[in-house]
């Protein structure tokens, strides 16, 4: 899709459709009020007969304009005048595009930058447009024979009133494209089935990226550095399976020779069947999602080097399958983490931990500023929170603080849940330093509680993206989240 910025007349712009904004009680946005009455009042008087009141996301498509150069003008609600919030603004855009895509309309024109949002600019109104436009078009093709159709769209040209304005759409513009190709290799790692992306496949695409972007480098560890280096906590996961484990270490060095940097860990699990605690069979083809924290953090270190963002960001995914076999982990197995914790496993279906917590061990070498892991980690998170928010937990106030506003800001929200010490006690073993579960109460928090044992070195968060990583039913399917939440925490760190 091509994205560009004007501030050209709209009576004089040819497009295939006008996207123009009206609010509650059928008022039309400033653009609209203009082109109305350049039309004699055509907008106005269709408005009047319609039901469309102007709630958030309401669609009229006018097919046949008698004048002008627009084919067609699409309306959009955008909710109460002087007070459309963020959600409404991203509700009304998605309306849009789907729209138009259903329109056949090759190209349009959006006029929604002009709508005053509740704390937003004009670079993130930009921006919401480019992502969500992005997002309502990904089709997964990589093993299909008949490619879906996305829609015959192939340019969005973004309009403000004024021409000082459009440096702010083009910084949005550039800001939602990197994103959105971030959310997309997430999602293409992330759909692809278990016998075609295994650990070995992600070590090649981070090999790839690194590739694409000569600002990034790409180390990959094999079993066999990683048993040097006392990895045995991740390497007993990956004993029931044929496929080798990684450990993919993806650096960017924008910023500072003498700057800290971000360090970001991800869960690879690319087939988790639960191992000898195996799962129930009903939806386990979905456990090819339990790779997503890993393919978000290769989605935001693509992001980070599309923007060229001044800062030094290392990207961390302990990779691996959990299947039963005879050499697999047993429940009451202990094994001895690179950090030399003795861990008990009572479930190996709580495996993702035992990956996790070498590589935060592996992370100490950086002397990172801070570290944030994602995680498919617990079904519990969803009990707890739905699909809405990510879980986030952590062992630094003000890094939660600044993960919760870039969650508000990006529209990729996080709830924090706590990390009391009163937790931990679930986690006690009489047969080793800690077991790997603390039982069905909490369970996603003392997931993270069995983190943070190996975090006291550097401040720390962990995302449980279990809820909002995927979809299941009719549109199953990989978010792209936390991407989003991702890269505007990192850029926030630019503009505090």
């Amino acid at each position: 899709m091509k994205y560009t910025a004007s501030s050209n007349p709209l009576e004089k712009t040819t497009s295939g459709c006008l996207v123009l904004g009206f609010f509650e009680k059928r008022t039309l946005a400033t653009s609209a009020k203009k082109l109305d009455q350049a039309l004699d009042g055509l907008l106005s008087d269709i408005l009047a007969r319609n039901r469309c009141s102007g709630k958030p996301g309401e669609t009229l498509l006018l097919n046949y304009i008698p004048s002008g150069s627009a084919e067609r003008i699409l309306l959009v609600g955008m909710g109460r005048k002087g007070k459309v919030s963020a959600r409404d603004y991203s509700k009304a855009v998605e309306s849009a595009t789907k729209n138009i895509r259903s329109s056949g309309a090759s190209d349009s024109v959006f006029a929604l930058a002009e709508i005053a949002v509740t704390d937003r600019s004009t670079t993130w109104k930009a921006r919401q447009i480019v992502e969500i436009s992005e997002d309502t078009s990904y089709r997964y093709t990589a093993t299909k024979s008949d490619q879906p159709n996305a829609g015959h769209l192939s340019e969005i040209q973004l309009f403000v009133d004024k021409k000082s304005r459009v440096s702010d759409l083009k910084s949005g513009i550039r800001q939602g494209l990197a994103i959105a190709n971030g959310m997309r290799l997430c999602k293409d790692l992330a759909n692809l089935p278990g016998n075609l992306c295994t650990p070995t496949y992600l070590a090649e695409q981070a090999v790839e990226l690194a590739e694409q972007f000569p600002t990034v480098s790409t180390r990959i560890l094999d079993e066999e550095e990683m048993e040097q280096l006392g990895m045995g906590s991740l390497l007993s996961v990956s004993m029931g399976s044929r496929q080798p484990a990684k450990l993919i270490v993806m650096e960017y060095n924008k910023g500072p020779k003498n700057q800290q940097p971000c360090v970001l860990v991800g869960k690879g699990l690319t087939f988790d069947a639960g191992g000898i605690s195996i799962k129930p069979a009903a939806a386990m083809d979905e456990m090819k999602y339990d790779m997503c924290g890993g393919a978000s953090v290769f989605g935001v270190m693509s992001a980070v080097a599309e923007l060229e963002l001044p800062l030094n960001v290392v990207g961390i995914v302990p990779s691996s399958e959990n299947l039963p076999d005879g050499s697999a982990n047993k429940p009451g197995d202990i094994v001895t983490s690179m950090a030399g914790k003795t861990i008990e496993i009572l479930n190996t279906d709580a495996e993702g931990r035992l990956i996790l917590c070498d590589a935060l061990t592996y992370a100490e070498r950086y002397k990172p500023e801070l570290v944030i892991d994602i995680a498919t980690l617990t079904g519990a998170c969803i009990i707890a929170l739905g699909h809405q928010p990510s879980g986030l937990m952590g062992n630094d106030d003000t890094l939660c603080h600044e993960l919760e506003e870039a969650g508000e800001m990006a529209g990729d929200k996080v709830w924090r849940l706590p990390i009391w010490d009163e937790y931990q006690d679930q986690l006690k073993s009489n047969f080793a330093d800690i077991a790997n579960i603390g039982g069905r109460p909490a369970g996603t928090i003392t997931a993270a509680c069995f983190l943070s044992r190996f975090t006291e070195k550097f401040r720390w968060a962990h995302l449980d993206i279990a809820g909002t990583a995927w979809r299941s039913g009719k549109a199953k399917g990989a978010t792209g989240r936390p991407v989003p939440l991702l890269a505007q925490f990192l850029i926030n760190r630019l503009e505090n």
